[in-house]
């Protein structure tokens, strides 16, 4: 059996590629706070998929916060503030459009609230394996750089093992949403920008601390290399 390329990913089903499309022109602002969809059979034939399709499209949506189904007065659209925007899925609707340049930076904000103390916490308590699989990542944006898929999926890698270092259940459980935000993060910065510099030095910078145990040099090195990160953005941070 022919081996699946890196770039592929398998076909969505049905319902999941109406969630897709509809959740990513409600990320877009096609559809607004409180916009009321047709019903069921309005909205399948318009589509012209089945109204199960639909109805599983809508529960997807449904659970990340994005609609609401209530009886007699339909689907609509919820208030952003209800959106899951750190799902996986949502961040990879959101950066699939244009995403707004504040939420970009809010990203960049949480995660230099969230990494730093991880990077901290893996310098304290990271395990030899744990060491071994961030220099693995380490060499795989070596290998690749940043400019393909294996590259970015490496980067990816060494982001999620720092919070899996800092044996924190509570952080841990964000690897997958961190994770997606350096993906789309950087996918986004090299389809706006091309790849301002090799972000390489920083990462063995934050692999140097954690591998040496300083605990302060692991803070200030992931910090460092988010605000660089931010900076390749050509976003400014807020006064």
């Amino acid at each position: 059996m022919p081996k699946r390329s890196t770039d592929e990913k398998p076909a969505l089903r049905i319902h999941q590629a109406i969630a897709r499309d509809l959740g990513t022109a409600i990320l877009a602002g096609q559809h607004k706070p409180g916009e009321i969809f047709e019903g069921e059979i309005e909205r399948s034939e318009q589509l012209r998929v089945s109204r199960t399709a639909y109805r599983e499209a809508v529960r997807i949506l449904t659970a990340k916060g994005l609609l609401e189904s209530r009886p007699k007065t339909g689907t609509r659209v919820t208030p952003r503030g209800r959106w899951n925007l750190l799902d996986p899925e949502v961040l990879a609707w959101t950066f699939a459009g244009e995403p707004d340049a504040g939420f970009v930076r809010d990203l960049f904000e949480l995660r230099g609230v969230i990494e730093p103390a991880a990077a901290a916490f893996a310098a304290q308590r990271r395990t030899d394996a744990q060491l071994q699989e961030l220099a693995s990542a380490l060499e795989g944006m070596r290998r690749h750089g940043l400019a393909n898929p294996e590259g970015r999926a490496a980067d990816q890698q060494f982001h999620k093992a720092i919070l899996a270092a800092a044996h924190n259940e509570a952080l841990a459980s964000l690897a997958s949403s961190v994770g997606a935000a350096v993906s789309w993060t950087t996918t986004f910065k090299q389809r706006k920008l091309g790849l301002p510099r090799d972000p390489l030095p920083e990462h063995l910078a934050v692999f140097e601390a954690v591998r040496a145990q300083d605990v302060e040099q692991a803070r200030e090195a992931m910090a460092e290399l988010l605000r660089l990160a931010l900076a390749d953005m050509e976003i400014a941070s807020p006064s």
